[in-house]
């Protein structure tokens, strides 16, 4: 990646880090997912482990009992399967998840290529995708060097999950860089296929008047219908007009216009035919 796009990356990452739940058992939830972080990515997250577990700790001396519902065992450093996904509400699993991907995952944006994966422990792949379709975000996972790798390269699956997770206005960047990259491209096949365009046209018109030139040169021009040598004078004043064009011109249906040039090439290919003939309109 290049250093903006680290930077973007890290922004991204340290506005969900900075996210505070409003709610205990949010706070608690997200603990869990921060648990199990692998070196040397638990260095980023320790301020917000350490802040949650600070609040976690303070709210059990307040209240004496930690909140009913999204974590079991009431352990600040919870294991991730203390999370009960079963039986928390949207809100609880939104703060996993975005626990999970502060512990465990990477975005990546280089060349122009969004990927963003969850780097597991060995066994706990399944559940993740499993949790991720609920929220209509299927993944695949592989197993690499024994850990468990969930993976997405879909842009738009990407910037879901994000936005899903609380990202901040360095996702609106990370979208904004997308639809230009978007636009770009569209208008980069646009200008592509109207270049291909032009050139074929420019090809078929120096065909034709070369076989006008042809035709003019052994007399045969003369012999064809009106409606043939109309098109041929227009065609040799404007050799880069569209056969629509040629045909607003001269007051003629795009296909009469069309058929006179076809007449026209046929005819230079053939010296022998349209001698001494003479086609009715």
């Amino acid at each position: 990646m290049t250093t903006a796009e680290r930077d973007l990356v890290e922004t991204i990452r340290a506005e969900l880090a900075a996210i505070d739940p409003p709610r205990r058992c949010c706070r608690a939830a997200e603990l869990a997912g921060l648990a199990g972080a692998f070196e040397p990515r638990r260095r980023s997250i320790a301020r917000l482990e350490l802040r949650l577990s600070r609040s976690r700790a303070g709210e059990r001396a307040a209240a004496g009992s930690v909140a009913a519902g999204s974590v079991r065992g009431g352990a600040a450093a919870a294991a991730p399967d203390a999370f009960d996904w079963l039986h928390a509400v949207e809100h609880c699993r939104v703060a996993y998840l975005r626990g999970r991907f502060l512990a465990h995952g990477s975005l990546s944006l280089a060349s122009g290529r969004t990927h963003l994966e969850f780097v597991l422990p060995s066994g706990e792949a399944g559940g993740l995708c499993e949790q991720l379709a609920q929220f209509e975000m299927p993944a695949t996972w592989r197993v690499r060097r024994s850990r468990d790798v969930v993976t997405w390269k879909s842009v738009e699956t990407v910037t879901t999950f994000l936005k899903v997770v609380g990202g901040g206005s360095a996702l609106l960047e990370l979208e904004s860089r997308q639809v230009l990259r978007s636009v770009r491209g569209d208008l980069n096949r646009v200008i592509n296929a109207e270049s291909a365009n032009l050139g074929r046209a420019v090809a078929a018109a120096a065909d034709q008047l070369e076989a006008i030139a042809t035709l003019e040169a052994d007399g045969r021009l003369a012999d064809q219908p009106y409606v043939v040598r109309l098109v041929a004078d227009a065609r040799r004043e404007e050799p880069e007009a569209t056969f629509t064009e040629l045909a607003e011109r001269l007051g003629l249906h795009r296909s009469s216009v069309q058929r006179a040039l076809e007449r026209i090439e046929r005819l230079a290919l053939h010296p022998d035919e349209g001698v001494g003939q003479r086609v009715r309109r």
